[in-house]
């Protein structure tokens, strides 16, 4: 109810900008989480780091900007995707890689 409440007064900038916000918290979070696997994401929640980068271009290509995959992964993993992948990248589970390869599409 009280969601219901603040959505009626609040504006789509301030919605905007809460949103942003929230993006950025979590793509903080996510880059100081390296322990946490991208397949382990994807098997758990449906998406990953590489997900993320994917939306934030296609967003950026609906405002008319041009930013590409390997930009969009630079910015979402905080360093250049192979630095990232040398970095923290462990090798799948087996078990982690049959769940991935089980998962509907």
């Amino acid at each position: 109810m009280i969601l219901i409440f603040l959505d009626h007064f609040m504006t789509n900038t301030t919605q905007t900008e809460i949103e942003a916000a929230a993006f950025r918290q979590l793509i903080k979070h996510l880059q100081e989480h390296t322990d946490v696997q991208n397949i382990d994401l994807m098997n758990l929640a449906g998406f990953c780091r590489n997900c993320l980068a994917k939306w934030y271009a296609a967003a950026a290509s609906e405002q008319g900007l041009h930013i590409n995959y390997d930009q969009a992964r630079e910015h979402i993993y905080g360093m250049p995707y192979q630095n990232w992948k040398d970095q923290y990248q462990q090798e799948a589970t087996p078990e982690a890689q049959a769940r991935f390869n089980n998962k509907p599409s």
